[in-house]
């Protein structure tokens, strides 16, 4: 690298997903996407569910976020995800059972429904295909 990207490190309780210098991204912010090049403005926010984009060298890929945090500093962009997962390692049978059981959810009208919660899970198994579909 050239010396003037970022470096982007995405970690999950699980594991560090993705360290490496980048030279831009986009994020999904709580109040909308985030675009952040190098030397950006220090920020803290948090994530919602979506799917980030990177570009590294020429290179564009993608890694599905489903929420957390994201800190900006000196050129060193910080996730603190949920979970997160690059297109290659999303299992599509699984997204999509995912997708028919939130559905089925919210199509149930059961009165003790945790409505947001069918909601997120359907976002998350919908962005997942998304990502697995766009490789």
């Amino acid at each position: 690298m050239s010396g003037k990207g970022q470096r982007l490190e995405i970690v999950t309780p699980q594991r560090k997903v993705f360290s490496e210098d980048v030279d831009f991204l986009v994020a999904p912010g709580a109040e909308g996407e985030l675009g952040i090049l190098p030397s950006h403005a220090p920020l803290i926010t948090s994530l919602n569910v979506g799917i980030m984009r990177i570009e590294q060298e020429g290179k564009k890929f993608k890694v599905v976020v489903s929420g957390g945090f994201m800190e900006v500093r000196n050129s060193r962009v910080t996730v603190l995800a949920t979970a997160a997962e690059r297109p290659d390692e999303i299992n599509v049978e699984r997204a999509e059972a995912a997708k028919k059981r939130a559905e089925d959810r919210l199509a149930s009208k059961v009165p003790d429904l945790d409505t947001l919660r069918a909601e997120m899970a359907l976002k998350r198994a919908l962005m997942r295909l998304k990502a697995a579909n766009d490789k």
